[in-house]
């Protein structure tokens, strides 16, 4: 079991504010867990008894529509909690979350989560930043779905994608996701975001690879999420 002292991962979030006593009690208590592509680590309305810091990997967060339709709300990436903020006010998840590709997480008991968040101000503090940090994500999302139209939507959705997650080493965009992810990412129909990517290849702005996207005019798209 590796030990969150030497884990470089804490310094991505609300862990490294954590003493290494505290930290040593978080280690003899968590359970590193490996998922696979598509597996879910928790789903919509589960009572969750602990927090998960992603190791390595990517995760997409879902919200069920009344019709069953699934909307990504947005996205996790290494080194991020997940369900802290329904483990902090006992409510079930409002969320579920599915790996991207093969993934490890820790699991922290809600215990431990609940001990340090109540004797370290600065740790309770850095835990209420990042659920504020989240919900102001939610709220532009939100605005974006309602004042923006599905072209500027995918355009500033591409260029999300590079800024969040980078390039591989062949200039691709550093995470694959299906025609229907997309189309669900941007709150459109699959037909939708499959035309609107081919309209984008047209027009030279991106380059396609099977699931694989690479941004080639970056300014002609921002000019698109600008609406002009």
């Amino acid at each position: 079991m590796s030990n969150c002292n030497q884990c470089i991962i804490k310094e991505l979030n609300s862990l490294n504010v954590l003493s290494d006593d505290e930290l040593n009690d978080i280690s003899r208590k968590k359970v590193t867990h490996k998922f696979k592509k598509g597996e879910i680590i928790f789903e919509e309305g589960t009572k969750l008894n602990g927090v998960f810091c992603l190791r390595n990997g990517k995760c997409k967060v879902t919200k069920l529509s009344p019709n069953g339709n699934e909307q990504i709300v947005r996205f996790i990436q290494c080194g991020e909690l997940i369900g802290h903020r329904s483990v902090l006010s006992s409510s079930s998840a409002h969320l579920t979350v599915t790996a991207l590709e093969d993934m490890e997480a820790c699991y922290i008991p809600k215990e431990e989560i609940y001990d340090k968040f109540k004797n370290n101000s600065e740790f309770s503090m850095n835990i209420t930043k990042s659920i504020c940090t989240d919900l102001d994500k939610a709220n532009i999302s939100i605005t974006n779905m309602a004042q923006k139209n599905v072209k500027e939507r995918l355009a500033e959705s591409l260029l999300f994608f590079e800024k969040t997650f980078g390039l591989d080493e062949d200039g691709y965009l550093n995470i694959n996701l299906s025609r229907e992810e997309i189309a669900n990412s941007i709150g459109t129909a699959t037909e939708s975001s499959i035309r609107l990517l081919s309209q984008f290849k047209k027009e030279k702005l991106i380059e396609l690879k099977g699931k694989r996207i690479k941004i080639l005019d970056k300014t002609r798209l921002q000019h698109i999420t600008d609406g002009y």
